[in-house]
């Protein structure tokens, strides 16, 4: 067993970088765009990895790593099986929340806001730039769905490498996308002390967004 005064006592000080409301951008696409070329050139592991957060039946809240696909000014791009839960989840409350745990450069980046499915045009220029295993994998997994072993899955996956030996994979029909829309922002970086610098962007209402900085 761990021992919890290891625990209380496992930290570190951040002493990388600061933020000041100077040096942000008036946008935070812009903001973040900076941030994830920053992270993409420190040779972050999964840099595009991110924690989506999605409330369930009974306002229980869930969360899982998924992977950034693209984003504009018009939102962040996300791929699922729309059988999963998360997709169902969406499905009664398109409010989510996505997470970029960047801690190698001590910053996180955290967007709020409603989930809208992608259109089928979307989804199959996508699905079709796909690796040819991970097409097949999205034919073999019904994603959240209860399975008797691992041996079924790789099983029904090496059916369909038999079935789709010419390499022609079609998208399935219960396979798609998400674009998150943001409706608020934050950014943080670690600071000296536990003095963290957090930045808040919201809408001000006139098409631009309000900053302000937050206690950390």
């Amino acid at each position: 067993m761990v021992d919890s005064n290891q625990l209380q006592d496992n930290r570190r000080d951040f002493k990388l970088a600061r933020l000041t409301r100077a040096a942000l951008n008036p946008s935070p696409f812009e903001q973040f765009k900076g941030w994830m070329d920053d992270a993409l050139a420190a040779g972050l592991t999964d840099p595009t990895a991110m924690t989506l957060a999605t409330v369930g039946e009974g306002g229980r809240p869930w969360q899982r790593m998924v992977l950034l696909k693209g984003f504009d000014q018009h939102g962040f791009i996300f791929y699922t099986n729309l059988g999963s839960r998360k997709a169902a989840e969406i499905a009664v409350n398109p409010q989510v929340s996505l997470q970029f745990p960047w801690l190698a450069l001590d910053r996180q980046v955290i967007v709020g806001g409603r989930a809208e499915k992608l259109s089928i045009t979307e989804v199959v220029k996508y699905f079709l730039k796909r690796p040819m295993q991970s097409r097949l994998a999205a034919w073999a997994s019904r994603q959240s769905s209860r399975i008797n072993s691992r041996q079924a899955l790789e099983s029904q996956y090496l059916q369909l490498k038999e079935k789709f030996a010419d390499g022609e994979v079609p998208v399935p029909d219960f396979w798609g996308g998400f674009r998150v829309v943001p409706e608020e922002f934050e950014f943080w970086q670690g600071g000296e002390h536990r003095l963290h610098d957090r930045f808040n962007y919201r809408p001000d209402g006139s098409g631009g967004w309000q900053i302000d900085r937050l206690a950390p």
